[in-house]
């Protein structure tokens, strides 16, 4: 039976424990999304997980969604991710940089260009979102043509190649929490009449054709996946047939030979435990909000190979110390989260500091 302290590989990347640090924005980069030096900090201090999954972090301007967050499309962003790549191997710990388009979630005061945002549909999401004059409704987002998605797809192709030009281990492709291609998959976004909207094959064609790309340009065993079936997130709604849709998607993944595939479970064990017997490569499944004592229970069941964390990393840099010996946990502080700068970043206390 394997444990959470177990070593285990990704491809041809070794791990020295089955804990990994899940995506979280948290809005600290420069103005032009470039990793600072505290963002160097930030990763390295929590590098004794055996994966740091970075950020969301865009492949193009046009890709942003967020004020102050990183892009890896331009000789700058590289430079900066490669501090962090350096600074992470350096702990011993393994880099995944998760790039993530934010699609229709996003606002033209938050994007270098100014660009409306775009989507696979205009559909208003219907929600606000934070711009440097405060909080603002998003616009109804702009309809990809056709012709643009070929270019999405490059998009990432490119964040592939740059994320390893800047030492990155592989990327983590977000096909997730209601961004762009989680907007492809959902039916309510997706009102599309060509062969990128309508029944699942053409909804899921977009997300099978940014990660083609993305194996072919590094290689499968450097690229994951993410997946939150039925999250609602962004206002996506997929129904009743969500089981079907993401069926469909690891019947298609499953032969590419990928580095893992990222589960954001929201409760659905049939569905965990048919895409565990058929997902053939390793699966990282993250239960948000579950308790600090439950870390590791689902590898000990056989229901995942690695188990990702969000607050209990973010607020304990030492996080798998202190699981080893029981010791009691920082608790995050929710208004630090997004934004600002050291505080509540790089200052939590770990136990030697405390001791």
């Amino acid at each position: 039976m394997s444990n959470l302290w177990d070593p285990i590989s990704l491809g041809n990347t070794v791990l020295k424990n089955r804990l990994a640090m899940a995506p979280m924005t948290r809005n600290r980069t420069t103005v032009e999304g470039v990793p600072t030096e505290l963002t160097v900090e930030y990763y390295r201090q929590r590098s004794g997980l055996g994966l740091i999954i970075t950020e969301g972090t865009q492949p193009s301007a046009e890709g942003q969604g967020y004020l102050l967050t990183p892009g890896i499309y331009n000789q700058a962003q590289i430079e900066g991710w490669a501090k962090v790549a350096d600074a992470v191997h350096a702990e011993g710990s393994a880099l995944f940089i998760q790039v993530m388009h934010a699609g229709r979630i996003s606002h033209p005061d938050n994007t270098l260009g100014g660009t409306l945002p775009v989507a696979p549909s205009a559909v208003n999401p219907e929600t606000h979102i934070y711009t440097l004059d405060g909080a603002k409704d998003i616009p109804t987002p702009r309809e990809l043509a056709t012709e643009e998605i070929a270019g999405v797809v490059e998009e990432f192709r490119t964040a592939a190649r740059s994320a390893i030009a800047a030492g990155a281990d592989g990327i983590e492709i977000h096909s997730a929490n209601g961004y762009l291609l989680h907007q492809f998959l959902s039916p309510n976004t997706n009102l599309r009449a060509d062969g990128y909207g309508g029944d699942i094959a053409a909804r899921a064609r977009i997300v099978l054709e940014v990660v083609r790309a993305a194996v072919e340009e590094i290689g499968a065993d450097r690229v994951g996946i993410r997946l939150s079936p039925n999250n609602g997130a962004g206002g996506t709604v997929e129904g009743e047939n969500y089981r079907e849709t993401y069926q469909y998607l690891v019947q298609q993944l499953a032969p590419l030979g990928l580095a893992y595939l990222h589960l954001l479970h929201i409760g659905d064990e049939g569905l965990l435990g048919w895409i565990r017997e058929n997902w053939p490569s390793r699966l990282i499944l993250n239960r948000a909000g579950r308790p600090v004592s439950q870390i590791g229970a689902d590898i000990q069941a056989g229901l995942a190979d690695i188990e990702s964390v969000g607050q209990p990393v973010l607020a304990n840099p030492d996080l798998q110390e202190r699981l080893q010996s029981s010791a009691a946990l920082n608790e995050a502080d929710a208004s630090t989260f997004y934004g600002g700068g050291q505080q509540g970043y790089t200052d939590y206390p770990t136990l030697q500091e405390i001791s």
